[in-house]
């Protein structure tokens, strides 16, 4: 799976995104797999960590399988256009990357073990893309609600760079920063892969255990 590595631009400069619009897309009420809300506010004690791993279909389905994960989401994260289309997010003209959005309880489930699992199951090597899904809107991404998530994502980085290293892989690419404003996606794309069980996933074990 590592180093499919073609040259994809990175995302456009603000000023070059598409404009977008003032309203968002109707977002479901329920979870189509669990039941719980798609949007907040979430349970005392819940925290919250977008990621993105290339189409958002496969990996959303990783996380609303794990025992402590409240609910989960798939957007558009990391860009400038607001409420984006999936249309619009395709041109790499959004500067946004297909994402996730992960409520969990931390009780639980630790950020680390949702490390583990972003980690493992895609290919934070390659630039710009996720298989042969090639662009900025695929792009790896990592993106923290506090100073303290930033840290602990950096420093899962590095453990996992020391794995790659020592198996002959190159450097890790994904993008890890604040988190600024998720935008759902459209109804159809929740929880892609319950409702279209032989849907289109590119993700699976990427061949280096994180731990």
């Amino acid at each position: 799976m590592f180093g499919l590595r073609k040259n994809p631009a990175p995302p456009p400069a603000p000023e070059d995104c598409l404009p977008g619009r003032d309203t968002p897309v109707r977002v479901p009420d329920a979870h189509y797999v669990n039941g719980n809300p798609l949007v907040g506010p979430w349970p005392d004690g819940m925290d919250t960590l977008v990621i993105g791993m290339g189409c958002f279909w496969g990996a959303e389905r990783f996380f609303w399988e794990m025992e402590g994960v409240y609910t989960t989401a798939a957007g558009y994260a990391g860009g400038t256009t607001p409420n984006p289309t999936y249309e619009e997010t395709c041109t790499s003209m959004t500067g946004h990357t297909e994402a996730v959005l992960v409520v969990f309880d931390p009780s639980i489930v630790s950020l680390d073990d949702l490390f583990k699992v972003f980690w493992e199951n895609h290919d934070p090597v390659q630039f710009m893309g996720q298989g042969n899904d090639i662009g900025s809107q695929y792009r790896s991404a990592i993106y923290t609600n506090s100073d303290e998530q930033l840290a602990a994502a950096m420093a899962s980085r590095d453990t996992y760079q020391e794995k790659l290293t020592g198996a002959g892989f190159g450097e890790i690419t994904t993008e890890i920063a604040p988190a600024g404003t998720f935008y759902y996606g459209e109804d159809y794309h929740q929880q892609y892969l319950a409702k279209n069980p032989r849907g289109y996933c590119n993700h699976g074990f990427c061949q280096i255990a994180y731990d």
